[in-house]
């Protein structure tokens, strides 16, 4: 050793970096130990990894998965209205050939189509209830009407005259309603799916018919329209 390593007390002058060396060995021992005591969230320490690694080695290249599942998006298939004067002219050769049928009324109107039933071929008076025959007519009628989709509704009217007394119905409003949904419940049975909507008008609209005979006015004034829209019906 020489004289430049001895200090003026006679140790030398690096003695404290042994001292220093045991200091830090210790330190390294106690947080070793600290760490293998202690629990690692492997989640974490992954997150980590990943973090260092993409700092230390920036281009890497990512691994995509590639999908392993196919989507099927159905497709909403919007129905579509007949042309109401193509359907006027199928309603009017399919109700030419049957025999109730041929005694209602197709009009034209600008922004519907009605078919006007007179009730006294399709009811007895003072009831709601179809026989046979008018069933089976409405249920040919129908057969043409379940393949549009077009708005339908069904309008009840009776004339002035107050029902019979001891009768099943006390007014005419409720009369022309239930006639009004025996024919829309017979649409219905033939396979139109759309919904229909039935009113009744009893004699409110009696004023609006043309002046003719009280009999014949009377007549006209006992029906139930069904109304064809130019719109697709809600179903």
């Amino acid at each position: 050793m020489d004289e430049d390593d001895i200090g003026y007390d006679g140790a030398p002058k690096n003695a404290w970096m042994l001292t220093f060396a045991d200091l830090v060995s210790l330190m390294l021992t106690f947080f070793v130990l600290l760490f293998s005591m202690s629990s690692v969230k492997v989640d974490k320490w992954d997150a980590m990894i990943d973090t260092m690694t993409q700092s230390l080695n920036p281009d890497k290249v990512k691994t995509v998965a590639a999908a392993t599942s196919q989507f099927n998006i159905g497709t909403i298939f919007r129905k579509r209205a007949t042309n109401l004067d193509y359907l006027a002219g199928v309603l009017d050769e399919a109700m030419a050939q049957d025999k109730l049928l041929s005694k209602a009324q197709l009009m034209r109107l600008d922004d519907r189509l009605v078919i006007t039933l007179p009730s006294d071929l399709l009811f007895p008076a003072g009831k709601a209830l179809m026989p046979a025959e008018a069933r089976r007519a409405l249920f040919d009628l129908g057969g043409v009407l379940r393949n549009i989709s077009n708005q339908i509704g069904v309008n009840g009217h009776s004339d002035p005259a107050p029902p019979a007394r001891g009768g099943e119905y006390t007014s005419n409003w409720e009369l022309s309603l239930a006639r009004a949904a025996a024919v829309a419940n017979a649409l219905r049975r033939s396979g139109y799916s759309e919904d229909i909507v039935a009113f009744g008008y009893s004699d409110s609209r009696y004023n609006q018919l043309p002046k003719l005979p009280d009999a014949e006015r009377r007549k006209l004034a006992r029906r139930v329209d069904i109304v064809i829209f130019p719109t697709v019906g809600e179903g």
